[in-house]
């Protein structure tokens, strides 16, 4: 019993993952963009342990890198760039509607990529859960200007070019050593 409990801990924590993801596109249905924001930012937290979890206690299996890589296309591709479209791109429908589908896209290739190449300890291009928390936390100060009624188009076109980056950098072959 206490090695199964210690073998499905690291895949709990990513349905932990999983769960602030969905939680952060509530969060946005309810127009609590702040809220959704820092769901995103503590899902990368929660992140940040599952692989150490399964290292940790030699549990890592193909299963939980898989249900790994979907949580975090929700997680950090899909809830970030909601947030930023109904923050910033929502006026724009052509324009907002694309930038609002590259991001994911480039997300999820890069997730794909990585769940089909042997990993030596270097990332090819960024991973998708730091671009995510990245976008949360633009996003966060995004909910600020608006609160302070300081957001203007200039932060719009600062959302389009760190949206366009981020989806550069993480289908990108630029290698990250891992920590």
């Amino acid at each position: 019993m206490r090695d199964r409990i210690k073998r499905s801990l690291p895949n709990f924590l990513t349905l932990i993952n999983l769960s602030l993801g969905v939680i952060a596109l509530l969060f946005v249905i309810r127009n609590d963009l702040v809220q959704a924001s820092l769901m995103v930012m503590v899902a990368a937290l929660t992140d940040r342990f599952d692989g150490k979890a399964a290292r940790m206690l030699d549990c890592t299996s193909e299963l939980g890198k898989e249900l790994d890589s979907l949580s975090d296309l929700v997680s950090f591709g899909i809830a970030p760039i909601i947030i930023t479209w109904k923050i910033s791109f929502i006026s724009f429908p052509v324009i907002g509607c694309l930038l609002a589908v590259i991001y994911p896209i480039a997300g999820a290739y890069r997730l794909a990529r990585y769940n089909v190449t042997a990993f030596n300890n270097v990332f090819s291009g960024v991973p998708i859960t730091i671009a995510g928390a990245l976008l949360a936390i633009i996003n966060l100060f995004n909910c600020y200007s608006i609160e302070h009624h300081r957001y203007s188009n200039a932060n719009t076109l600062f959302s389009a070019v760190i949206v366009v980056l981020l989806s550069f950098l993480m289908v990108s072959k630029i290698r990250i050593k891992k920590r």
